[in-house]
This record gives structure tokens, sequence and C-alpha cells, in this order.
């Protein structure tokens, strides 16, 4: 893959990107309704495979918190047409990566020395890159290292990259404009984290010592001498990818195995450190040849404050939408429903979230789940469908539903996700039953 040797840095730069992307976009609307107008064709699959390119490319060369927005947007396939979503996907591992001299000036600015002056080896090219940094592989007395380096200008683009980035995403999802402002303030304040390589250093070391219990999980050791705020070096671990591993047609006792190590390792964080590693894109784990699983990344991590976790998993109680009164406080409490809401408004936001409810807890609500149902996976994607396009949700004022979901509903459709590639089977009981028992 061509590596990058510049990345637009100021404001003016950024914001000039978006504008031509938007306007090419634009065209190719023009160009398909026209095309469609005369002919009576309707080419959707081929708008949706150019205008995927051309967003792609702009944020590809951008990178930071436009190019994240995509890798996010990648694990939400049910509101994405296919091309976005495939092409989103690139954004997980495999982004066109930043050449060696931009790297070397990061490393000045950090640390007064070039890569070579700390590391006995590097890698001048990047083995990995995504949205907001790029991984080399270094050596040091022996050890082989991991050396994640973040892009040039990312942390310093957040606030104004996602002001400009939210037009293009309302033109590819159905989103009103009131939850899509209540979705991108959560967005810039874990992107504001995710990018402070200090912040992600001590909670990768504190998450990985209380997680290290659980059997099968394999944390990399971290160096703080040799990271900064913008360079984060730890353990090389081996292993291979989702896509990767599945290539090797691993028999099902292996899926399940893996699968229940993913599933335990997230319950434990939700239900035991209400905090939770809210990135479960495939590009943050490695499926290794002994049948542990490596978990590489705690940039992004979700925590929970102890009011919201109570109310949002009362909520999930099966068969609470049935007992009238309690329901609906809780889903006063959550603001899923508004004191100014009609009484329709009442009686259709309470029907769907008891459905959408429904369907997030069924796996919690079996001894054992099978990811592999595709008819299950079939259903959300077709609510959210539904929903993506409805009226009144698109006409909604105000937003809905306690910002602290999102992320936490975004990590368990992620997981789900990953499992259902996996084809795992999973034992699902969570310490979600003793929330409900006690």
């Amino acid at each position: 893959m061509k590596e990058k040797d510049h990345i637009p840095t100021s404001r003016s730069q950024r914001t000039g990107k978006f504008i031509k992307t938007s306007a090419k976009v634009g065209g190719n609307y023009l160009k398909h309704y026209g095309k469609k107008l005369f002919t009576g064709k309707d080419d959707t699959e081929v708008l949706h495979r150019e205008n995927a390119e051309t967003v792609y490319e702009t944020l590809s060369e951008l990178k930071g918190s436009a190019l994240k927005v995509a890798q996010m947007m990648s694990l939400d396939q049910a509101i994405l047409p296919r091309a976005f979503a495939d092409k989103f996907a690139m954004a997980q591992y495999s982004a066109p990566p930043l050449s060696y001299p931009l790297v070397v000036q990061t490393f000045r600015k950090s640390f007064g020395k070039e890569p070579q002056e700390l590391f006995d080896r590097f890698s001048k090219n990047a083995v990995a890159a995504a949205s907001i940094g790029q991984v080399h592989q270094a050596m040091l007395k022996g050890e082989k290292l991991a050396v994640k380096v973040q892009y040039p200008g990312v942390a310093d683009s957040i606030g104004s990259d996602l002001r400009v980035v939210k037009p293009i995403v309302r033109a590819m999802v159905n989103i009103s404009a009131a939850d899509l402002e209540h979705y991108a303030q959560e967005i810039e304040e874990r992107l504001i984290e995710e990018t402070d390589y200090n912040l992600e250093l001590i909670r990768s070391k504190e998450i990985s010592s209380a997680c290290a219990y659980l059997p099968g999980l394999v944390f990399p050791e971290y160096y703080p001498e040799l990271s900064s705020d913008r360079i984060l070096t730890m353990q090389w671990l081996e292993g291979s990818h989702l896509d990767d591993f599945l290539k090797t047609n691993p028999d099902q006792e292996t899926r399940n195995h893996l699968g229940q190590l993913l599933w335990d390792f997230y319950d434990f964080q939700i239900h035991t450190l209400h905090q939770v590693h809210a990135d479960p894109h495939p590009g943050n784990f490695l499926f290794r040849e002994d049948g542990t699983l490596g978990i590489i990344d705690f940039g992004c991590i979700k925590q929970f404050p102890e009011s919201f976790y109570n109310a949002y998993f009362r909520i999930l109680e099966k068969g609470i939408e049935k007992s009238g009164a309690p329901f609906d406080a809780i889903l006063y409490d959550l603001k899923f429903l508004l004191p100014e809401d009609t009484e329709e408004e009442q009686t259709y936001f309470r029907k769907i979230y008891a459905d959408v409810l429904g369907l997030l807890t069924r796996p919690f609500f079996s001894e054992y789940f099978d990811f592999s149902d595709q008819s299950y996976f079939d259903e959300v994607f077709g609510k959210a469908q539904l929903y993506s396009n409805d009226k009144m949700l698109r006409r909604a004022k105000a937003a809905r539903g306690p910002r602290d979901a999102i992320y936490l509903n975004r990590t368990y459709f992620g997981l789900y996700a990953l499992l259902n590639k996996l084809k795992a089977r999973v034992q699902t009981k969570s310490r979600v039953h003793e929330i409900f028992v006690s």
C-alpha cells in the first residue's frame, strides 16, 4: 500500500478536503439520478461503490477523527450500505501508512532522538496502520516490540474534523440532527482520550492487571520509558487477526473456545470493572496458535457511572417491558422517554425500545447462544434498517437515551458481530443474572 508523505493539518486544508469530497459525492448522486431518469436503470450499488471510494480516499488521507468515524461505522453494518461497510473496514488495521520521515519527526518531538537511537532495530515501514496511528516493529536487547506512532495533527483537529464530517455522515446514514449531535459529543470526548497515549498506557496496565486472572487472555507488557503522549511502546504479541485466522479453517471447538474468551473478557469488564474496551473491531485482537487471545489496544475505554449502570441493566431484565409503571420510570430516568412527549410519542417510543432491548438482550437469557445463527443477525439488521428510515425518529428534535449508552450498545453489537464472524457457540449466562436475582 502506498505510503503518505503528508497529512493536511491546518483547519483550512482539512475543511477544503471535506468540501471537495462532499461536492464529488453530490455530483455522483446527480449522475445517478440523471441516468436513472433517462434509462430507467437503478444502479444504486454502483453509486454506493463510487461514493465509498471517494469518501474513504479522503478520510484515509486526512486520518485522525475523520477516519476513526469511518472505522466505527464499519462495525455498524446494519446502518451502512454494504459498499461503505466493506471499504470503511479497511480503517481497522490496513489504512494507508505514513512515510518514515514523518515518523522520525514524531520521535524527535517526543524524545529528541530518532528511532534508531532508541532501539537496536526499527522497521521503517509500518506493519499495520489504522485511523489514529500506525505500528512499527522494533528490537531492543533481544526483545521484539510493537511501537504505536500517532499521526501528526490528529489530536489538534478532532473538534473541527467532527464538525465538517457530520454532513457526510448524514448523507450516508438516516439519522436525526439531534441524535447525530448527541453521538458526536460522545465520540469527541472518547477521541480526545484516545489520542492521549499517556492515558492509554495507564489504562492498559490497569485493565490488563485486573483481567490477568481470566484464563486464555494475553496482554502485552508496556514500556513507559519508551512511550510519550504520541508514542506507545509495548511487547510484540504473535498472532493472527480474525480474517487471517479464519483462513486456517479452525474447527468448531476452537471457534467456541475463542468466542468464550471474548465473551468472558467483556462480561467481566462491564459488570465487575464498570468500564469497557469499547472498540471491539478485529484489529484489536490476535488469535494465537496456542488457543489464547491477545488484546492489544486500550485506547478507547468507556467508564460507566454507577447510576447509569444500575438503571441500564435494570431495563434489560427479561419481561420488564410488561411491568407498566416501573418500565416507564426507567425509560424516563434514561431519557428514552421525555417529559414533553405526547401520548402518541410515549406509546410509539415505548414499543421501539422494548423491541430493541429485547433483541440486544436475547443472548443474555440463554445458557448458550449460537452466534452463527444468521436469522438473529438478519433480524437485528432488519430492525436497524426499519428504524433508520422511521419518520418519527428522524423528525425528533431532541436526542433520546443517555450518552453513556452509546459506546456500551456499540460494544455489545461489535462483540456480537465478532462472535458471528467466528461462528462461535458461547455460554452467555452473564453477571446480568446476578443483578436481577439481587
